[in-house]
């Protein structure tokens, strides 16, 4: 018995995952002096990196929620096996050398680098405000429960806090992640051990241009911010829009001193918080508009949060959470950019 129909011909010519495969073919070329240096030169042959890649942007797409699932799915799945390029007679990997394969991309940073070179295509389309952006972080809630955190053996001398003063994270530590921390982002909102994500938005179409996780803590939003801007591609003096959670003297003056205009919202005038703007900056004309484009960066966060990894991450270690955290955002990218991007239908 032979088969003549091709793995290619059986994906509708129609099908959205082409524009994706296209799209991520792309952002691949971008990244092969990287991922040429990740091929192993000696022993047995390794998961080639650009389909290891292609399998985790499925788990993103899809909301796979393992790897096991994932093989099971490429074992009889022929969109699946198309998109990661594996012939129909291939067979699968063993899920255990799937996850050690995914820590030399973890390794290599590759998921920055990627989110970079789907940055890259957008302004190649002119789909970029090079001016005008958003900044905001959602809470990850991490995969340790809070009965997990226990006293540490040698808590520090002096603590993080206000005047070397002990925080609940000098002295105490999950069993299970030890790098997570007990947050809550709200007055409202629960106490879980989690990790925070950011990213920095453009205001034209909600691109996500940079992203990271990072240690829960009531400051790592802004600092995450000025780290982030300081690896912005950019041209000349920006703007940045913010809620008021960034409304903060440090904050506001490294944007000043970074030639960024702070868009960032106000309180009500009271005596507990105040406002640092200037009179000027609050008088922009440009400021209302940012303060309107500012619910574009709720989008991505929903995206990830909705079915996706970023509900509850599965990875342990701020280093494995922001690798994901950048992947997830390099994901929503390739989605956004499959509707903003005329790519023909494959004949």
């Amino acid at each position: 018995m032979f088969s003549y129909v091709t793995l290619e011909q059986r994906v509708p010519a129609e099908h959205p995952m082409r524009k994706m495969r296209t799209l991520i073919d792309r952002a691949l070329e971008r990244l092969e002096p990287v991922l040429a240096e990740m091929y192993a030169e000696r022993g047995r042959p390794s998961i080639a990196p650009e389909r290891l890649l292609r399998a985790q942007l499925l788990m993103v797409l899809y909301s796979i929620r393992s790897e096991g699932q994932l093989m099971e799915q490429l074992n009889f799945n022929l969109l699946y096996r198309w998109f990661v390029g594996l012939e129909m007679d291939e067979p699968v990997w063993a899920t255990t050398v799937l996850s050690k394969n995914r820590e030399r991309l973890i390794g290599a940073e590759v998921s920055e680098q990627l989110l970079l070179a789907v940055v890259e295509e957008a302004r190649g389309h002119g789909l970029l405000s090079e001016e005008h952006f958003t900044v905001d972080g959602t809470l990850i809630q991490a995969w340790a429960n809070r009965r997990s955190f226990k006293e540490k053996p040698d808590p520090p001398s002096r603590g993080t806090g206000a005047r070397g003063r002990k925080l609940l994270r000098d002295t105490h530590e999950s069993s299970t992640d030890p790098e997570a921390r007990l947050y809550r982002k709200s007055a409202s909102g629960a106490v879980v051990p989690s990790y925070l994500g950011h990213v920095i938005t453009e205001n034209r179409n909600g691109l996500i241009v940079s992203a990271m996780a990072t240690e829960s803590g009531n400051a790592a939003e802004r600092h995450a911010a000025l780290k982030m801007l300081k690896k912005l591609k950019r041209r000349g003096r920006i703007t940045l829009g913010a809620d008021k959670s960034y409304q903060e003297e440090s904050f506001v003056r490294g944007l000043r001193a970074a030639d960024v205009a702070p868009h960032v919202a106000q309180y009500k005038p009271n005596a507990k918080w105040r406002n640092w703007l200037t009179a000027a900056e609050r008088n922009d004309p440009c400021m209302e508009v940012s303060q309107k484009k500012r619910k574009l960066v709720e989008k991505p966060f929903g995206w990830m949060k909705q079915d996706r990894p970023m509900r509850q991450v599965k990875l342990r270690g701020v280093r494995r959470v922001d690798w994901l955290f950048r992947f997830c955002a390099a994901a929503h990218n390739l989605l956004r950019l499959t509707r903003l991007i005329p790519i023909p239908a494959a004949a």
